[in-house]
């Protein structure tokens, strides 16, 4: 198909209506998580990777500049350009999808990376793995996903930050996951990959702990994603992180 895009069912939206002060009745709230859940189940089985998500967009960039910057993550880095629109400016680009784990970040990287001619990429990615959003997996598993797009953007001459994951001591969406230990462990091997394979790291777990590993209550929404606040604290890091990537020898 030309545009197999086109045969997707477009995501359900409430009634214009709705609102805070005419909340759906039960009927239309079952309704619309039926329609929901219909076209995430459609989504997940013929467009695994969300490769419709940005397919136009894409298209429509200009030419790449010689510092453009392309965010490759989840909710995390959806949400990031949101609350400050103003950081994702001046060729920098926003390539988040909610709910993404690292093999559907890697089935969309060519597209939404490597075809977009970045000089530096920023991965941030795992925390969804760790929640089972897409089945039960291994830290091992994550860690290959990463690896994969580290070595695809290595062998395009793009410069890599890899980042490690925010604090969040449960997931609201999988309350039985117990993921300290795990974002613990994976972060760990972040930074010593980067280390090892001379990657820019950006470390955002730490100013973000509440000591306890989870995330300090005032920067975040839900204690898994940031707030404006949240966000500011991680801004500052992400363009110390891009600076030292793009004056690193290719």
């Amino acid at each position: 198909m030309d545009n197999p895009c086109a045969a997707l069912l477009p995501p359900p939206e409430a009634p214009a209506l709705a609102g805070p002060k005419r909340p759906l009745m039960p009927q239309s709230r079952a309704a619309l998580a039926a329609a929901s859940k219909a076209w995430e189940e459609q989504r997940l089985a013929f467009d695994f990777g969300g490769l419709c998500r940005y397919r136009e967009a894409n298209a429509k960039l200009p030419p790449a500049t010689a510092h453009r910057v392309v965010f490759m993550g989840d909710s995390i880095t959806q949400a990031w350009i949101d609350a400050d629109p103003g950081f994702f400016t001046g060729d920098v680009i926003d390539r988040g999808i909610s709910g993404q784990t690292t093999p559907q970040m890697l089935v969309r990287f060519r597209q939404d990376v490597i075809d977009l001619h970045p000089a530096v990429v920023h991965i941030l990615a795992g925390t969804n793995d760790i929640a089972g959003n897409t089945g039960p997996t291994t830290l091992q598993d994550i860690e290959n996903n990463i690896q994969s797009m580290v070595e695809l953007a290595q062998a395009h001459h793009i410069h890599v930050i890899l980042a490690t994951l925010t604090p969040a001591a449960k997931y609201p969406w999988r309350p039985s996951v117990q993921s300290v230990e795990s974002i613990r462990a994976l972060n760990d091997w972040i930074k010593s990959y980067a280390k090892q394979n001379g990657l820019t790291c950006v470390d955002y777990f730490t100013p973000l702990d509440d000591g306890h590993s989870g995330f300090i209550a005032k920067l975040t929404i839900d204690g898994v994603h940031p707030n404006a606040q949240g966000y500011a604290v991680m801004d500052k890091l992400a363009r110390e992180a891009i600076k030292q990537a793009l004056s690193s020898s290719p």
